[in-house]
C-alpha cells in the first residue's frame, strides 16, 4: 500500500493501525473509526461516509495485502456500528467487499469476515432481507468450509439470519426460490445439511407457504435423502414429512400435476428409503388428487408394477406400490370410454402433458459435471402461480398405459406378481373402456397368445379372463374379424353357425350383440373365431403346451365362455387341418374334456336330452371301420373307449341297455365294437357287459304292443320272473368264470377309471 497515498478523512495514524499484523492494533483502528462515523452520523454528513466506507473496501477490504484486508473488513464492522439503525442505507458497499472475502485462500481471513459480517447483520436485522440471496449463497459455500473455526463462524452468522427471517414478513420467497433450487442439488454433506435446515426453517414459519414452490425443490430433496450421512437423511426425512402433512391438509392447493413424474423417476430408484419414501408419497398423490394423477398412469405403472414382484426383504415398498397400483385401478371409469372429440373443448386444453413434465425432470435431473443443477429455468414457469381449487376432468390416454403393459407382459424375466397384476389392468381396461382398447387387441393378441405358456397356473388364469373377455366383449363386434394366420386355417366366420336360441342355455341371438356383457354371457363376437383359430395353432406348434396345458386351458375356457359355441367352433376348424395326427390328437383331448371334465357337466346334460340319431350314427361309423386299417393305435384306441363306458360317466348309457326296444343301435354298436377287437381283456369286458343284456321278451308287460294273447288268463303275470331270474344267475356264472380265467392269468390292460 502506498504510504504516500491520501486516505482522508483517515488519518494516518487509523490507516497504519489497520494495515499492522496485530489484531490488538487493528482493534484500536476501528474503534477510530466507528468514533469517525458516528460524528459524521451527527453531522448528516453521508458524503463523508460513503467515502470512508469506500476506502475501506477499495483500499484496504480487497486489498492484496492480508493484514490490510484484515483491517478493512473490521473497519467496515466498525462503520456498521456507528450507523445504526441507517446502516440499512449502505449495506450493498458494507456486504459486497466482506462477501469477496469469503472466497479468501487464508482461513483466518475467512474467519475475519464472517466475523465482520456477523456484526454488520446483527446492527442491519430486517434491512438485510433485500440482500438473502447475496447472504445464502455466501454462507453455503462457508458451510462446506474444511476449517472448523470458519465453519463455527459461519453456523453463528447462520442461526442469526435465521432468527432475522423467521421474525420477519418481509422474506421474498419468490426471489429465493430460484437460489434454493440451484443449491440443493450440491452433492457436498454440509452443503445439504446447511440447505435441508434453511427448508425447515422457512416451512416453520405461518406466513411463507412453501408449498406452492415444491415442485421446484422436491427432485433435491429426494437427491439429498440418498445421502451417505445418516444424520442428513434422517433431516431430509423429516423435511419430507412435513411436507407431506401440510399436503394431506391442503390437498386443493397442491400442484400434484407438476410433481407426478418427479416421485415417478425415484419410485424407479435403487435406493430403499428414497423409493419407500416416493412411492409412499405416490400412494398419498393418487388418493388425494385423484384423476388428476390419470394422465401421468403410464409412468406411474412403470414404477410400480415391478415393485409387486419383490420378496419380503422389500415388504414395505411392494405393500405402498400395491396400494398405488389398486387405487390407480379404481380411477379408470366407464365415462373414460367415451371418444375425445365428444368432450368440452375447454376440458381437453386444461389437461396436462405428462411428457412435457417428465421432459423437463429428466432435463434437470442431468445437472453438471460437479453434480450441481443448472438454474436457469424459465423465469415464465407457472411454478410461481399458487394452484387453481377447481381442476377440469381429465382424459385417459390409453396408448401409452397399453405399450407399458404389454412391455411389462412380454418380459419374461419379470415376476409372476407383475404379470398377474399387468393381466388385471388388461382384464380392467376391456371392463371398463372396451371401445378404446379394441384399438390396441391386435398388438396384445399375439403376447397375450404367448402367456399362455406361463410357467404360472395363476398367470395362466389371468390371461384367460382377458382373452375371453375379448371373445365375448360386444365392443369387439365388427363386420370384419381380421385376417386369419396360416392358410390351412382361413375360415369364414360365416361358417361357424351359432345354435339355435331355442335350445336351453346356448348363445344370445345377434340382436343381443349391442348389450352389456361379461364373460359370463355367452356371445360371439369378430376376435372369438379368431382366438379359437389361434389357440389351436399355438397347440399344434407347441404340443408340450397341449400336453401338458391343453386341457387346462379349454377346461377354463368353458367356464369363461359359452362351452358349446368352443366345441363347436374347434370342431368346425378341425375339420380344415391338415395335419391329421395333431387333428386326432386334438379331438381325443376334446372328447376327453367333455366326457370327464365337471365344468362340461352341463353340455353333457344338453347332449343328453338330444332327440337325435347318435347311436345310429356310432353304428354307421362302426361300419365304415372294417373298411379301414386295424393297427395297434387304433385298437388302443377302441379299448380305451370299452374302458370309458365302464366308467360312473356312462352310467346312464349302461341304463339304457335295459331299453333293449328303443335302443337296438345302441345294442348294435357295442357288438360292433365287440367284433373289432381282438381276444383281450377289452374283449371280455366288454362281452360280460353285453352278456347282461336282458332278452326284451322277458320284460314284456301287459300294456306293451307284444303282450300275452288274450287267451292268457287274467290272473297271470305278463312277466316269468323264475325265467329271469334264471336268465341273470345263468350271466353270473359266466361272470364268475371269466373272473377265474383272468386271475390265473393276470390282467394286462390298464383300466383307469376317470371321474
Amino acid at each position: 500500500m502506498n504510504p504516500e497515498k491520501d486516505f482522508a478523512p483517515l488519518t494516518p495514524n487509523i490507516v497504519r493501525a489497520l494495515n499492522d499484523k496485530l489484531y490488538e492494533k487493528r482493534k484500536v483502528a476501528a474503534l477510530e473509526i466507528e468514533k469517525l462515523v458516528r460524528e459524521f452520523v451527527a453531522q448528516n454528513n453521508t458524503v463523508q461516509i460513503k467515502h470512508v466506507i469506500q476506502t475501506l473496501s477499495q483500499e484496504f477490504a480487497l486489498s492484496q495485502h492480508p493484514h490490510s484486508r484484515k483491517g478493512g473488513l473490521i473497519g467496515l464492522a466498525a462503520c456498521s456500528i456507528a450507523l445504526g439503525k441507517d446502516s440499512g442505507l449502505y449495506l450493498k458497499e458494507l456486504i459486497e467487499p466482506v462477501l469477496t472475502c469469503f472466497n479468501d485462500a487464508d482461513s483466518r481471513l475467512r474467519y475475519y469476515a464472517c466475523e465482520a459480517l456477523y456484526n454488520i447483520v446483527k446492527v442491519a436485522r430486517g434491512a438485510v432481507l433485500p440482500h438473502f440471496n447475496v447472504l445464502f449463497d455466501g454462507l453455503s459455500k462457508l458451510a462446506a468450509d474444511p476449517d472448523p473455526n470458519v465453519k463455527s463462524g459461519s453456523e453463528l452468522l447462520d442461526r442469526l439470519l435465521k432468527d432475522i427471517v423467521t421474525e420477519s414478513n418481509k422474506f421474498d420467497l419468490v426471489g429465493f426460490i430460484p437460489l434454493l433450487r440451484e443449491r440443493i442439488y450440491s452433492n457436498n454433506q454440509y452443503a445439504r445439511q446447511f440447505i435441508i435446515s434453511w427448508i425447515l426453517v422457512l416451512e416453520s414459519v405461518p406466513d411463507i407457504n412453501l408449498l406452492d414452490y415444491l415442485p421446484e425443490i422436491l427432485d433435491g430433496l429426494f437427491q439429498i435423502l440418498g445421502d451417505n450421512g445418516k444424520e442428513i437423511r434422517k433431516m431430509c426425512e423429516v423435511v419430507l414429512g412435513e411436507f407431506l402433512k401440510e399436503i394431506k391438509k391442503n390437498p386443493s392447493s397442491v400442484k400434484f400435476a407438476e410433481m407426478a413424474n418427479i416421485l415417478v423417476i425415484h419410485c424407479q430408484t435403487t435406493d430403499d428409503l428414497i423409493q419407500l419414501t416416493a412411492m409412499c408419497w405416490m400412494r398419498e398423490f393418487i388418493q388425494l388428487a385423484g384423476r388428476v394423477m390419470l394422465p401421468y398412469s403410464s409412468g406411474i405403472l412403470t414404477a410400480v408394477l415391478p415393485c409387486l414382484a419383490y420378496d419380503d426383504r422389500k415388504k414395505s415398498i411392494k405393500e405402498v406400490a400395491n396400494v398405488c397400483n389398486q387405487s390407480l385401478m379404481k380411477l379408470v371409469t366407464p365415462e373414460d370410454d367415451e371418444p375425445d372429440e365428444l368432450k368440452p373443448v375447454a376440458q381437453r386444453q386444461v389437461e396436462p402433458n405428462p411428457d412435457d413434465s417428465l421432459a423437463k425432470q429428466e432435463g434437470t435431473a442431468s445437472g453438471g459435471p460437479d453434480g450441481s443443477r443448472d438454474a436457469s429455468f424459465s423465469s415464465s414457469s407457472s411454478v410461481f402461480v399458487p394452484a387453481g381449487t377447481e381442476r377440469a376432468p381429465v382424459t385417459l390416454h390409453l396408448d401409452g398405459i397399453v405399450q407399458v403393459l404389454n412391455c411389462h407382459l412380454s418380459d419374461m424375466a419379470i415376476g409372476m406378481m407383475t404379470r398377474i397384476a399387468v393381466l388385471k389392468w388388461l382384464y380392467h381396461l376391456y371392463i371398463k373402456t372396451p371401445r378404446k382398447m379394441f384399438r390396441h387387441t391386435d398388438s396384445l393378441f399375439p403376447i397375450l397368445l404367448q402367456t399362455l405358456s406361463d410357467e404360472s397356473d395363476e398367470v395362466i388364469l389371468k390371461d384367460l379372463e382377458v382373452l375371453a373377455e375379448i371373445a365375448s366383449s360386444p365392443a369387439g363386434q365388427t363386420d370384419d374379424p381380421g385376417p386369419l394366420d396360416g392358410p390351412d386355417l382361413r375360415v369364414s366366420h360365416s361358417e361357424l353357425q351359432v345354435p339355435t336360441p331355442g335350445r336351453a342355455n346356448l348363445l344370445n341371438t345377434p340382436g343381443t350383440k349391442g348389450l352389456e356383457c361379461s364373460p359370463s354371457t355367452p356371445t360371439m363376437n369378430s376376435y372369438f373365431y379368431k382366438f379359437m383359430i389361434n389357440l389351436l395353432k399355438r397347440f399344434s406348434s407347441e404340443r408340450k403346451l397341449l400336453e401338458a396345458r391343453g386341457a387346462f386351458i379349454i377346461r377354463q375356457l368353458c367356464l369363461l365362455l359359452n362351452a358349446e359355441n368352443i366345441f363347436h367352433s374347434m370342431a368346425d376348424i378341425l375339420l380344415r387341418e391338415e395335419d391329421l395326427k395333431f387333428a386326432s390328437t386334438m379331438v381325443h383331448t376334446l372328447n376327453t374334456i367333455l366326457l370327464t371334465s365337471t365344468e362340461l357337466f352341463q353340455l353333457r346334460n344338453q347332449l343328453k336330452d338330444l332327440k337325435t340319431l347318435n347311436y345310429r350314427h356310432a353304428y354307421d361309423l362302426i361300419q365304415k371301420f372294417g373298411d379301414l386299417e386295424v393297427t395297434v393305435d387304433f385298437l388302443t384306441e377302441v379299448d380305451k373307449l370299452v374302458q370309458l363306458i365302464e366308467c360312473p360317466i356312462f352310467t346312464y348309457l349302461r341304463l339304457q341297455l335295459l331299453d333293449v326296444k328303443n335302443n337296438p343301435y345302441l345294442i348294435k354298436a357295442l357288438y360292433g365294437l365287440l367284433m373289432l377287437l381282438p381276444q383281450s381283456s377289452a374283449f371280455q369286458l366288454l362281452s360280460h357287459r353285453l352278456q347282461c343284456v336282458p332278452n326284451p321278451e322277458l320284460l314284456q308287460t301287459e300294456d306293451s304292443p307284444q303282450a300275452a294273447p288274450k287267451s292268457q288268463k287274467a290272473d297271470s303275470p305278463s312277466i316269468d320272473y323264475a325265467e329271469l331270474l334264471q336268465h341273470f344267475e345263468k350271466v353270473q356264472k359266466k361272470h364268475l368264470e371269466v373272473r377265474h380265467q383272468r386271475s390265473g392269468r393276470g390282467d394286462h390292460l390298464d383300466r383307469r377309471v376317470v371321474l
